[in-house]
């Protein structure tokens, strides 16, 4: 009786799992730096539109 297939499918999901383990939490910080650097652009357009109209004023 031979486990050699079970053996290796066990060995191939351990080094999936690995490799995903590795690889999300990059992922996911690539994500949050992105939507800080955008979220912080969007703060400095406000803040720079802002500055060009002190009175609060719409735009015409």
């Amino acid at each position: 009786m031979s486990y050699q297939g079970y053996v290796t499918a066990a060995y191939l999901v351990f080094a999936a799992v690995l490799l995903w383990d590795y690889v999300a939490p990059r992922i996911r910080i690539r994500q949050l730096l992105r939507t800080a650097r955008l979220l912080a652009a969007r703060r400095a357009a406000a803040v720079a539109s802002s500055s060009d109209n002190p009175a609060g004023e719409l735009p015409r």
